[in-house]
């Protein structure tokens, strides 16, 4: 499973709590980059394709098949990128799109403090966003709700969704 979205839409917060509320171990995507993306998007330069796919290869490894449910935050803006994830993890994937306004994200980023994505690139996180299409294997989530709310309505919509 994939909690996706853009940068300050709570991937690491509500993964986790997921992964607690699933019993499945969580994996927080930013640390799968090499450092020359960290690098890039630290000094307020947006990544390409070219630096993003070696690291999309890492999080469909990452949800390759074991023993324990994955879940990895993964901001999988583009339609490529969550079938080349799917592709790489050689078993479907479930992404959890983190849906809020940029407004509230924004205000989210700036409160935030230890991480190394600038607000400034929210605008071409936004640009780069392709809202996964009903025929995605996708479930999306408004995020203006309490962390708890969130929560089970994932859960909720994860024992619905077909497998």
């Amino acid at each position: 499973m994939v909690i996706m979205g853009v940068a300050g839409s709570g991937k690491t917060t509500i993964g986790e709590a997921l992964a607690r509320a699933i019993s499945a171990t969580y994996v927080d995507g930013d640390q799968l980059h090499p450092e020359a993306n960290i690098a890039k998007m630290s000094a307020g330069i947006p990544l390409a394709d070219s630096d993003r796919w070696p690291w999309l290869a890492k999080v469909g490894e990452t949800l390759s098949p074991g023993t324990m449910p994955v879940i990895v935050g993964c901001s999988a803006l583009k339609r490529a990128y969550r079938d080349f994830i799917t592709e790489r993890a050689g078993a479907p994937v479930l992404f959890i799109y983190l849906d809020g306004s940029r407004e509230l994200i924004s205000g989210r980023m700036r409160e935030r403090t230890g991480h190394f994505m600038p607000t400034s690139l929210l605008d071409s996180q936004f640009a780069t966003l392709e809202i996964p299409g009903k025929d995605e294997n996708a479930i999306r989530v408004v995020i203006d709700a309490p962390l708890k709310e969130i929560i089970a309505e994932i859960t909720t919509k994860f024992e619905e969704w077909p497998s």
